[in-house]
């Protein structure tokens, strides 16, 4: 992360190295505590970045964990019925500069979701790597971004010890909410199918997420993938019924579905995309897994299906 473009941004950032640093010694204040109580430091808003995007719901969500064939993709998304949200998966180890070009473009055709880092790769990152990786993410894309996804099926047991996947997630939180951005929050649903008791969906959010993220939120979603959990079917109403008493505030809904089975992807894109699930907060989402896969370029039959469910 460079400290020497912009003479505020380096300021800015001088300022949360500080406050990040301060927030580690014991008792401190949150992050977003201490910096809502020091006027002096100036913050990016990310609320006026794209004002003719405010995001409409509920969320058709999509998933691009690859943005080669950048024109293909844009080309899809801009085709569809509806203004979709285009979930991004900022692969590790790749600066934030690589993807400004697919997220500009991206962004004129969908909202965008970045995912700032999967799952897969959250344990190959120490608490400091991903705070740097957090702050240069939003350094370079912020203004394109319209909501952060903090953390990706957190209470998966491979992400390692749950104590450091959650002082990121919180790190991560803090940040985005000093920038005045949208967090989100993916679970893993995993009833009866985790590996430890400690991992279970509930269990870990009511037990490890600080309160004060709990009430803050933005938006909570679920990932689930059938073929995960012994091809289970849940009552998805009463899971979101609880999930919105855990947290209060936040929108709810599906942050990442698909199977790899070619013959049940039609089928199991409309059954989820068109779940009757009455919720006050809930905002679908969906962010289909294999996007770029089944549905680009838009000729492939999957774009017709995905088109019909968001008519």
């Amino acid at each position: 992360m460079s400290l020497v473009k912009i003479p505020f941004i380096s300021i800015y950032y001088v300022s949360i190295y500080v406050l990040l640093n301060l927030s580690l010694s014991a008792g401190a204040a949150t992050l977003d505590e201490q910096i809502c109580s020091n006027e002096k430091i100036q913050k990016l808003d990310l609320t006026s970045a794209e004002p003719q995007l405010l995001l409409r719901e509920p969320l058709y969500g999509v998933t691009v964990d690859s943005v080669d064939h950048l024109n293909y993709i844009v080309r899809s998304l801009r085709s569809l019925p509806r203004m979709p949200t285009t979930r991004i998966v900022f692969d590790e180890f790749v600066p934030a500069k690589n993807y400004k070009k697919a997220v500009n473009e991206i962004s004129r055709a969908s909202y965008v979701m970045g995912e700032i880092l999967d799952s897969s790769a959250m344990s190959q990152y120490s608490w400091q790597e991903y705070r740097d990786r957090v702050i240069e993410y939003l350094e370079v894309l912020g203004p394109k971004v319209h909501i952060w996804e903090i953390g990706n099926e957190v209470n998966g047991e491979w992400l390692g010890d749950p104590s450091h996947v959650v002082k990121k997630v919180q790190t991560a939180y803090d940040l985005v909410k000093s920038y005045k951005g949208k967090t989100a929050l993916t679970l893993y649903y995993n009833e009866n199918c985790w590996m430890y008791p400690w991992e279970e969906m509930f269990q870990w959010a009511e037990s490890k997420i600080p309160s004060y993220m709990k009430q803050g939120l933005d938006y909570v979603l679920v990932s689930y993938y059938e073929s995960d959990c012994n091809n289970l079917k849940p009552d998805w109403k009463n899971v979101f019924d609880r999930l919105g008493q855990v947290f209060p505030n936040s929108k709810l809904g599906f942050g990442e579905v698909g199977t790899a089975i070619k013959s049940q992807k039609a089928d199991y894109l409309r059954r989820y995309y068109t779940l009757p699930i009455n919720h006050p907060r809930y905002i679908g989402g969906h962010f289909w897994w294999y996007f770029k896969q089944d549905m680009v370029p838009k000729k492939k039959p999957l774009w017709s299906v995905l088109k019909e469910v968001m008519e």
